[in-house]
């Protein structure tokens, strides 16, 4: 299992891969962090999924702090791997203090350690565009996206990466629920 601490003004952040014995950790967090969106189905659903995803938590002073999903996923036809990186969380009362961001990067690790080639995310651009993601329009989400969504959807090359033909993402179950794609 790999560790990576990193210190800050705000004391040790320790990121590592989820255990089982986290999930109730996680899913308050989800909780805290998204009081009107009821993401505990998905998370649950991910945290399941073995060793299809990557989920890692920070940890300061014994206590979730953060958590990240990457779902391993593919564009239909294609034979590159990629990555879907959500749910994304940080204790609301930590936010700007670099947690999601060192979560982010120790996800890119784990992915290029495993070979993925691309990662694709739906999120805000003025935060995702930080680590390098740019607008995607060769690969089509699941499910078409509400018009004023588009520019969320994204994605980043990974080094080393093949380029990517155009298709549409292909997810495992968790993801294949249309409300979390339109909503």
């Amino acid at each position: 299992m790999h560790k990576r601490a990193t210190t800050g003004e705000f004391g040790k952040l320790e990121i590592r891969e989820s255990r089982h014995s986290d999930a109730a950790g996680i899913e308050q967090l989800y909780v805290d962090a998204f009081p009107d969106e009821d993401l505990l189905p998905l998370v649950r659903g991910l945290l399941d999924l073995g060793q299809s995803v990557i989920s890692l938590v920070g940890i300061r002073e014994n206590v979730i702090v953060g958590h990240i999903s990457f779902t391993f996923c593919h564009v239909e036809g294609g034979k590159e791997k990629g990555a879907l990186l959500a749910p994304l969380a940080v204790t609301p009362t930590l936010h700007k203090q670099g947690i999601g961001s060192a979560l982010v990067q120790a996800g890119f690790k784990h992915l290029e350690n495993s070979k993925t080639g691309y990662v694709f995310v739906l999120g805000d651009p003025a935060y995702y565009s930080r680590f390098g993601f740019k607008a995607e329009d060769n690969v089509a989400t699941p499910y078409p996206l509400p018009t004023e969504w588009r520019g969320a959807w994204q994605s980043i090359r990974l080094c080393g990466a093949e380029v990517l033909h155009e298709g549409r993402l292909s997810v495992p179950e968790p993801w294949r629920h249309i409300a979390l794609w339109t909503s």
